[in-house]
């Protein structure tokens, strides 16, 4: 995992390879961010129409949450495949493919009749959205000048809690003017625009813009999945906290279901300026290593939330700090991402990875957390919490330590 020589390392950052500095493509790279903003909306869109769902096709709430969940399932097994298929087919011509099957598949699931029709579509859509995580971050990657890639990865890792967000927050209204089905076809429209101006904007070739070195196997792959792990870790010890606060307010504090909802919904936004201040940080070059290590604020965080005599004042806050590091680890480990990749051409396996890894994580967590909490209390989640979180942090420290003697090495042969 040493730096290659100076022919590869032109190879990492194209901006070594001339005397003129390229610029960051921002137009694109919003552009493409907004992709990914319309393709997280599928997490949330049945969320806050899941009752006249469940009224019209006869589903369980067990149901509906499969209905919900399944957006992800495909990730958590296809993650690293479909970052192969990515790189062999080409990121942009990828994106756009990924948008389509979206935009059909959505419109699929708003003519559903049954169970079965809707979870078919779901599993489509879902392996858009699987294309869309990878190819998104590895064109905003290639796009952006190695001095602004750290604020442009950070932007992008809070395209999920602005999209879930976005369509949380609208759905309801809409929901109730358009219908569930309505709502679901206006959502399809919208990633159609997308899907339009991506195309417009992003180069389409008659062949993929392959990589010109070679397919990363495990040994290349080696730091970026230590990476990951880390990721799935935290993921899946931070992110049930959020999904089942409304029933800890409801169940615990007394709250009715529309202020538990409300107070998880801005909680859950908090995440965003966490992502977007690791880009801030990153550019006044504030040690990756510090970054990570502010992860342990989430343990005395899970004390706070799951204090069964603490006060909802303090419940609001321990959620709000979990929130707020899932959404900066997880900017992190997107800014990581480049550092610990051999070379930036592996940014599609890479992205693959991480996509796998934290769709695990957000599979794995709510079940577990549902099980132990419901044998044992909340309190019981604290512990799974914490432990969790140590390994997390301390798998991350391992993996910016590695970044750290890497850019040493690497000094004398740029400079």
């Amino acid at each position: 995992m040493t730096p290659q020589p100076s022919s590869c390392e032109s190879q990492r950052d194209p901006a070594r390879s001339g005397a003129s500095t390229p610029r960051s493509s921002w137009v694109t790279i919003i552009v493409i961010y907004l992709a990914g903003v319309a393709a997280a909306t599928s997490l949330g869109k049945f969320s806050s129409v899941g009752p006249q769902m469940t009224a019209q096709l006869g589903l369980s709430l067990s149901q509906l949450g499969w209905v919900i969940s399944a957006v992800v399932a495909l990730g958590a097994v296809a993650g690293l495949p479909a970052g192969y298929l990515v790189r062999r087919f080409g990121a942009a011509r990828s994106l756009v493919v990924a948008l389509v099957l979206m935009v059909a598949a959505s419109a699929l699931s708003a003519a559903a009749g049954n169970l079965a029709w809707l979870l078919t579509s779901r599993v489509a859509e879902s392996a858009g959205y699987l294309l869309v995580s990878i190819t998104c971050p590895a064109l905003i990657l290639r796009l952006a000048h190695e001095r602004d890639r750290g604020v442009a990865l950070s932007i992008w890792a809070t395209f999920v809690p602005v999209g879930i967000g976005l369509s949380t927050l609208a759905g309801g209204a809409a929901g109730a003017a358009l219908g569930w089905r309505g709502w679901v076809l206006l959502l399809a429209g919208l990633t159609l625009v997308m899907t339009l101006i991506v195309r417009a904007r992003l180069p389409w070739t008659s062949a993929p813009e392959t990589a010109a070195g070679s397919v990363p196997g495990a040994r290349a792959l080696a730091w970026p999945a230590l990476l990951t792990v880390a990721f799935c870790l935290m993921v899946l010890v931070t992110i049930p906290v959020i999904v089942l606060l409304p029933t800890l307010l409801i169940e615990q504090h007394g709250r009715s279901a529309a202020v538990a909802g409300a107070l998880t919904s801005a909680i859950s936004l908090v995440g965003v300026p966490g992502g977007l201040a690791v880009g801030l940080l990153l550019r006044r070059r504030v040690p990756l290593g510090v970054l990570a290590a502010s992860g342990l604020l989430v343990v005395p965080a899970a004390w706070l939330t799951y204090d069964s005599e603490g006060s909802l004042a303090a419940a609001v806050t321990g959620a709000g700090v979990i929130s707020l590091e899932n959404g900066l680890l997880g900017a992190l480990v997107f800014a990581a991402l480049p550092q610990v990749l051999e070379r930036l051409d592996h940014a599609d396996v890479g992205n693959g990875l991480v996509t796998q890894m934290g769709s695990l994580g957000s599979l794995l967590g709510p079940p577990l957390f549902g099980l132990v909490a419901g044998a044992s209390g909340y309190g019981a989640a604290v512990p799974v919490i914490v432990a969790g979180m140590v390994a997390s942090v301390g798998i991350m420290l391992l993996v910016t330590r590695h970044v750290s003697g890497r850019a040493r090495r690497a000094a004398p042969e740029i400079g």
